[in-house]
C-alpha cells in the first residue's frame, strides 16, 4: 500500500499488519564527505499512537521546556541527561520496541563506489580500514571526495569531468604506495573507467529514480526487514521527505517484494501529527550523536551502551573501533540493500 489513504491504512491494520513509525537524521544529501555530519541514522517505533503520546507529553513534563517542538537535542543537553536515560534504559518506554539503522557515511561512500565499479562490495571494508594508513589521511580525503563526486547525480561541470578526477586520484594513489594490503584493489578500481563512464552517462541522461548515494532508501528497507523477520508483513508510517516519491514509495515496496521482506507499505505523515513519529525523531538524533561521537574518540561509555540494544548489525559501517563499541562484538550483517 503506496501513500496517504486512510482507508487503506484502516484495511491493513485489520488485516494484521505491524505498523511502525520511522524518521531519520544526518540528512545532507548527496554530499556525504563534506557536509554538516558524519554519520546518518535512520529509526523506527513500533508503539500504539496512545501510549506513545503519552511518553512525549511525559517527555515535555520532564524537560519543561517552552519549545513548542521537542527535537532530540533537548534530551542530549547535560541538564536533561537523566531524561535521556531514562528514554533509552531497559525500563524505558521504547527498549524493545525500537530500531536504529546507522550509516557512517564515508564508508558508505566507498562501499557504494567499490560495489559500483567493480561490481562487488566485499572489497570496501577492507579499503576503507586500510586507506588512511596506507596512503595518508590527506590523500584518503582526496579519495574520498573523488568518489563521492563521481557518484552524485547532481554536477554543475563537465559531465565527465568527475571521471576524470577520480582516476586521477587512483593513480596517484597508485604510484605512491604501490605495496599496500590494498593494492590489487585499486588495480581492480583503476581498470574500472569504462563502468565508471557508464555510470555517468545513464545519470545525466535522465532523472535517476534511486540515487546511489542516499542512504534513506537503503535503511527503510532495511527496517522492513528487521520488524517483519518474524512473518509479520509490516506498515512504515514515515515522516515526510521530498525523496520520498510515489515512485520511490513504489520502488521500496518492489524491492522489499523481491528480497523477501515483508514491508505493506509506506505511509507518509507531518511528524508533529503523529507521537510515534515524533519519538522515532527523538531517538534517530539521538543515536546519530551517540554513534558520531564514538566514531570520532569522544564517545560517552554510559549512552553508548544504553544505544547498543538498538543498532541493526546490517547497518553499514566501516570504522572497526567505533563498531565494536557500538555493537559490542556483534556480528556486522550485510544489509538485503545497498
Amino acid at each position: 500500500m503506496t501513500g496517504n489513504g486512510e482507508d487503506g491504512v484502516r484495511a491493513v491494520a485489520d488485516a494484521g499488519f505491524l505498523e511502525v513509525a520511522c524518521d531519520e537524521s544526518g540528512s545532507d544529501g548527496e554530499n556525504l564527505t563534506g557536509g554538516n555530519t558524519d554519520v546518518f541514522a535512520h529509526a523506527s517505533v513500533r508503539l500504539p499512537m496512545a501510549a506513545a503520546a503519552g511518553y512525549v507529553q511525559e517527555i515535555r513534563d520532564r524537560i519543561r521546556s517552552p519549545a513548542e517542538e521537542y527535537k532530540a537535542n533537548h534530551l542530549l543537553r547535560e541538564k536533561h541527561r537523566a531524561v535521556l536515560e531514562w528514554l533509552l534504559s531497559p525500563a524505558g518506554p521504547i527498549h524493545g520496541n525500537a530500531h536504529v539503522c546507522l550509516t557512517e557515511k564515508a564508508f558508505f561512500v566507498v562501499d557504494r563506489a567499490v560495489d559500483l565499479l567493480l561490481g562487488d562490495g566485499s572489497e570496501a571494508v577492507g579499503l576503507f580500514r586500510a586507506g588512511p594508513g596506507a596512503f595518508g589521511d590527506e590523500r584518503w580525503r582526496e579519495f574520498l571526495a573523488a568518489a563521492n563526486q563521481l557518484l552524485r547525480v547532481r554536477n554543475d561541470g563537465e559531465p565527465e569531468a568527475p571521471v576524470d578526477v577520480f582516476f586521477r586520484t587512483v593513480q596517484a594513489l597508485r604510484r605512491a604506495e604501490s605495496r599496500t594490503s590494498v593494492a590489487g584493489t585499486m588495480e581492480q578500481l583503476a581498470a574500472a573507467r569504462a563502468r565508471a563512464a557508464s555510470y555517468r552517462a545513464r545519470i545525466t541522461a535522465g532523472p535517476t529514480l534511486v540515487p546511489v548515494l542516499n542512504p534513506l532508501l537503503p535503511s527503510i528497507v532495511r527496517t522492513a526487514a528487521h520488524w517483519s523477520a518474524g512473518g509479520r508483513p509490516v506498515l512504515l508510517v514515515h515522516d515526510r521527505q521530498n525523496m520520498l516519491t510515489p515512485e520511490r514509495i513504489a520502488w521500496l515496496e518492489e524491492t522489499a517484494r523481491r528480497s523477501g521482506i515483508g514491508l505493506a507499505g509506506v505511509r507518509l505523515v507531518h511528524a508533529r501529527l503523529d507521537p510515534r513519529v515524533q519519538l522515532a525523531d527523538f531517538l534517530a538524533g539521538i543515536a546519530r550523536k551517540i554513534a558520531s561521537d564514538e566514531l570520532n574518540g569522544r564517545g560517552d561509555p554510559a549512552l553508548t551502551e544504553l544505544l547498543r540494544p538498538y543498532v541493526d548489525p546490517a547497518s553499514v559501517w566501516g570504522d572497526e573501533r567505533s563498531w565494536e563499541l557500538l555493537a559490542r562484538g556483534g556480528t556486522q550483517e550485510r544489509s538485503p540493500v545497498r
